[in-house]
């Protein structure tokens, strides 16, 4: 492809094969745009973003992968290694990101603009193979015994891997063993899934229709089924309906209160047990309703009885002990 591009280049009358290539015949970079810098040692390369990192001007995450413009500029060496620095602007505002590469630990380094993203983790404990550093490549090459030794320690490694990478194999085999019965399950599962999926959907646009909402509504779960069975205990009546209700249960309850004879036995013990707590301690307390009208009949024959009791006389005459009672007047 390349070679039929260069063929393909259009050259003027008027060009001249001893000014050089096309190029510098019409005085123009092979970069074109790229090479508008070039001058002051920046040329624009196309950058992808190596980890996630968190912008500094807007506070948005940028993803891995993401793609720019950047100007590549050599800011010093590394031994013999060059360390380039790229200068990128931001896709969601106008602040600009500064990245350089890290040569001696084989990564890259924020300059400026933006903070990495920390979701680093040591690759020796999910079993990766960790390539040995300078030192240990430099002791394995000076000193035998430590050679002898580092051999022994991967070859029982290996020996230990062996049990796991053999049921590995063995659960991939059964697995996989029927291609087309795999893929087939395989497609059940996602059908059925998305089916479930589809109807979640079609449930929740039914009920933002119904509520005149757009919004985007959160998976249930276990809390939110118990809040809403709560919910339904409480009263779904308007204060409206209240109010009315209210107005009926005064309307319609009675004036005077009931005559009963439970009603009148409460009243007579709670005057009981004023006069009781009246008294000089001669009077004891009624033992039954006779007993205490045949006391507030007779008031002043009773010795150590004041004369309030006679004045409480007209409350219990308020009562009608022969309803529904064997004592009468």
């Amino acid at each position: 492809m390349g070679e039929r591009k260069g063929q393909n280049h259009y050259y003027p009358p008027d060009y001249d094969p001893k000014v050089g290539s096309l190029n510098k015949w019409q005085g123009t970079h092979a970069l074109r745009e790229r090479a508008r810098k070039i001058h002051l040692g920046i040329i624009i390369i196309r950058f992808e973003m190596p980890y996630n990192i968190w912008c500094d001007g807007c506070k948005n995450h940028i993803g891995m992968g993401v793609r720019y413009n950047a100007e590549k500029t050599k800011i010093g060496m590394y031994y013999s290694t060059p360390v380039y620095q790229f200068r990128m602007k931001c896709h969601l505002c106008d602040n600009y990101i500064e990245i350089k590469t890290d040569p001696a630990n084989l990564d890259y380094v924020i300059v400026s603009g933006a903070r990495r993203q920390e979701n680093r983790w040591d690759p020796t404990q999910n079993e990766q193979i960790v390539t040995e550093t300078k030192e240990v490549q430099k002791k394995l090459f000076d000193d035998a015994m430590y050679k002898l030794e580092h051999g022994a320690k991967d070859i029982k490694a290996g020996e230990d891997a062996k049990p796991v990478l053999g049921m590995l194999y063995q659960r991939n085999s059964s697995v996989w063993k029927d291609n087309f019965e795999a893929n087939s399950r395989l497609r059940a599962e996602f059908r059925a899934t998305k089916k479930q999926i589809k109807q979640q959907d079609d449930k929740d646009k039914a009920l933002l229709a119904k509520s005149s909402l757009d919004i985007s509504l959160l998976p249930e779960s276990e809390n939110d089924r118990k809040m809403a069975a709560l919910m339904r205990l409480h009263s779904s009546k308007s204060i409206a309906e209240k109010d009315r209700e209210r107005r009926e249960a005064i309307l319609t309850r009675p004036a005077l209160p009931s005559t009963s004879t439970g009603e009148c036995s409460k009243k007579v013990k709670l005057v009981s047990a004023k006069l009781e707590s009246k008294s000089l301690g001669i009077v004891k307390r009624p033992s039954s309703v006779s007993s205490v009208h045949a006391l507030m009949s007779n008031p002043r024959e009773n010795s150590g009885v004041s004369e309030d009791i006679a004045v409480k006389k007209p409350k219990l005459l308020l009562c009608n002990y022969s309803s529904g009672s064997s004592d009468s007047d």
